[in-house]
């Protein structure tokens, strides 16, 4: 047992936050670093070219976009995994909402990726049976075989999508590392509030209105020069 002055973790509660850590950190072997979800595209037509552009963006997508989406997912695959129940309707749900060709190989590829690099715990994947994988659903399904509370995967995975769209974007602006910080920090109560909402949230919660974010993904499918894959 880990004791502080106001808090009390077990050695469990540490593990399970150290394995959320490394899950969904840079480091592990899924991929995100070659995905942008579109913003390359956006940055090509001008319309994220700042700190500030950067963040109304970002907010958009965890609150009413994709991630929100993908928040929502990953919820109810982490309750049914719990339950017991079989997860192949969330999943098959989860690969059909991908708008874009490109949406669909990002999301399907980090997915398999993670259930493979999974093995490193358990050797087993999520019960979704074969076939691709959405990326929210490998996640939900893990922490929840893994006994990690739904808030702290909610939360931490918001928190990966966004900082890996930072740091395309300092990339790709090019943004500075102070600015991709700034808008992290900037961003943090909006993850919050974006995770407290998934958390409570059911399937018919599913829906999202950044028709541009989805138009441009579609544009960068034919992009002439590009560095991502999405």
């Amino acid at each position: 047992m880990i004791t502080g002055t106001a808090i009390t973790i077990t050695m469990a509660e540490a593990a399970s936050l150290a394995r959320l850590m490394t899950w969904l950190s840079p480091a592990f072997p899924v991929g995100s670093f070659a995905y942008s979800h579109g913003l390359e595209r956006a940055i090509h037509d001008g319309l994220i070219r700042d700190r500030q552009s950067l963040r109304e963006w970002l907010e958009a997508l965890l609150g009413r976009g994709s991630a929100w989406n993908d928040a929502v997912l990953l919820a109810e695959t982490w309750r049914q995994t719990r339950a017991g129940d079989d997860i192949v309707e969330v999943a098959e749900l989860a690969e059909a909402m991908s708008g874009s060709r490109e949406r669909h190989m990002e999301t399907t590829l980090q997915g398999d990726a993670f259930v493979d690099a999974m093995a490193a715990w358990s050797g087993e994947p999520p019960a979704g049976g074969e076939g691709p994988i959405a990326y929210p659903v490998a996640v939900g399904s893990a922490a929840a075989r893994h006994g990690i509370a739904l808030a702290d995967a909610l939360t931490a995975y918001l928190h990966a999508f966004a900082s890996n769209l930072v740091q395309a974007c300092v990339r790709l602006i090019p943004l500075g590392q102070r600015d991709g910080v700034a808008t992290l920090a900037a961003l943090e109560p909006v993850i919050l509030r974006t995770a407290q909402r998934a958390a409570g949230s059911t399937l018919d919660d599913l829906g999202a209105c950044t028709i541009r974010a989805d138009i441009l993904s579609m544009n960068h499918e034919t992009q002439y020069s590009r560095v991502f894959r999405s």
